[in-house]
C-alpha cells in the first residue's frame, strides 16, 4: 500500500519533515566523524526539528484555522469547544479542514440563495395584495365620486351604483377574511378540532350545499364508481369541508358546461385515505403548477378574475391540510381536466 500524504496531521506532517531533516545530517556526522555521533546528530536533529515544526504549525497554521472554525460557528468558544480545538481538530489533515469549509461555504451560500428567493416571493406577494386591493378601492371610489356629483339624483343610475359599491366592499372584505384566515394557519393561533368522520357524508354534503352553481353550468356531481364504501377519516371536520368547498368551488368556476365533478377516495396504506376532486375543465399549463398553492397566484389573470374569487382559496386548502401534517397536490393538463387530491389521517379510535 502507498504511503499518503494528503490526511497527514500536524504531528504526522512534523515527524516527516524532521525525518528529512535529520536523516540527511545524521549521514554526514556518520561519514565524517564515526557512527555513535552520526547516530547522535540523527536524534537530536529529528527531535529538534520535530518540535520546531510542530509549534510553528501548532502557533501559526492551526492558530489561524481554530479562527476559522470560530468564525464558521459564529459562536464564544464553550468548554467542549476548547476541547475539541485543542484535541480534536489538530489531528485534522488540511484536507478534512478544507472540506468542513466547503460544508460551510455551501450551507451559507443555500441559505443566501433561500433569502433571495423569500425576497422575492416577499416583494411579489406585496404587489398582487396591493394590486388586488386596488382595484376594488377605485371601483367603489368611482361609483362615490359619481353618486357625489349628481348622480345620487339620478334614480335609474344610483342603486345600481351602490349595489357595484357594495360587491367591491364584499370583495375586499372576503379578502381580508381570506388572508386573516391564512394568517392563523401559518401562525398556528386557529387549533384544529379533530373528530372521526365519513369523508364521503361530507363531500355530499358540499356537493348540496354548492348545487345551485353547479346547476347554473349544468355540471354534475358524483362520487366515483367503487369509492362509494363509507371511510372514516381523523381530522377537523369544518376545516375539510372548507378546503372541500374551495376545490368544488374552483371545479366550478374552470370546468366547462354540461361537465362533471368527480370525488374519489382511496385507503392508500393503513394509516392514510387519498381524497382527489377532478374536473374536466380547462385544465392549467404544466408551467403554472408548481405555483398554484401560491397567494394570489393566477393562472390568466384577467379571466380569473371574471370569474371571481380573492385568489386565495388555494393557498388555505394548502395551509389547512399542511396543519393536519398532511400532503396536498395538483395534476392538469389543458383542455383535458384538473386533478386536486390531499391525504387525511384514517380513523382514530
Amino acid at each position: 500500500m502507498m504511503f499518503e500524504t494528503k490526511n497527514l496531521s500536524p504531528q504526522q506532517l512534523s515527524a516527516l519533515t524532521a525525518l528529512f531533516l535529520a536523516v540527511p545530517i545524521g549521514i554526514a556526522f556518520l561519514l565524517i566523524e564515526n557512527i555513535w555521533i552520526g547516530i547522535i546528530a540523527l536524534f537530536l536533529t529529528f527531535i529538534g526539528s520535530y518540535y520546531l515544526i510542530g509549534f510553528v504549525l501548532e502557533s501559526f497554521i492551526y492558530r489561524k484555522i481554530k479562527l476559522i472554525y470560530k468564525f464558521i460557528y459564529q459562536t464564544k468558544a464553550s468548554k467542549r469547544e476548547e476541547t475539541y480545538y485543542k484535541y480534536i481538530l489538530p489531528q485534522k489533515g488540511i484536507d478534512e479542514v478544507r472540506e468542513d469549509v466547503e460544508k460551510w461555504a455551501e450551507q451559507k451560500s443555500a441559505e443566501i440563495e433561500l433569502l433571495k428567493q423569500n425576497e422575492a416571493y416577499r416583494k411579489e406577494f406585496l404587489q398582487n395584495l396591493a394590486h388586488e386591493f386596488k382595484t376594488p378601492i377605485f371601483a367603489i371610489q368611482g361609483y362615490v365620486d359619481t353618486l357625489l356629483n349628481g348622480a345620487i339624483d339620478n334614480t335609474e343610475v344610483n342603486r345600481r351604483f351602490l349595489e357595484n359599491a357594495s360587491k367591491n366592499i364584499d370583495r375586499m372584505v372576503n379578502l381580508v377574511e381570506d388572508l386573516d384566515e391564512i394568517s392563523k394557519l401559518e401562525s398556528g393561533e386557529q387549533p384544529l378540532y379533530k373528530e372521526n368522520f365519513v369523508i364521503q357524508d361530507l363531500i355530499k354534503e358540499v356537493f348540496e350545499t354548492l348545487s345551485i352553481k353547479t346547476a347554473a353550468r349544468q355540471i354534475k356531481t358524483s362520487i366515483k364508481k367503487g369509492c362509494e364504501a363509507p371511510i372514516m377519516v381523523f381530522a377537523d371536520k369544518e376545516k375539510i369541508r372548507q378546503v372541500l368547498n374551495n376545490l368544488v368551488v374552483n371545479a366550478t368556476k374552470y370546468g366547462k358546461n354540461n361537465g362533471s365533478i368527480v370525488a374519489s377516495i382511496y385507503k392508500t396504506d393503513g394509516a392514510h385515505v387519498l381524497v382527489e376532486i377532478s374536473d374536466d375543465g380547462i385544465g392549467i399549463a404544466e408551467e403554472h403548477l408548481p405555483r398554484v398553492f401560491e397567494r394570489f397566484y393566477r393562472t390568466d389573470r384577467g379571466r380569473s378574475r371574471n370569474v371571481g374569487g380573492t385568489g386565495l382559496g388555494l393557498a388555505i386548502c394548502k395551509h389547512i391540510i399542511e396543519a393536519h401534517g398532511q400532503t396536498i397536490h395538483i395534476r392538469s393538463k389543458i383542455d383535458v381536466g384538473t386533478t386536486v387530491g390531499f391525504t387525511l389521517a384514517t380513523k382514530r379510535n
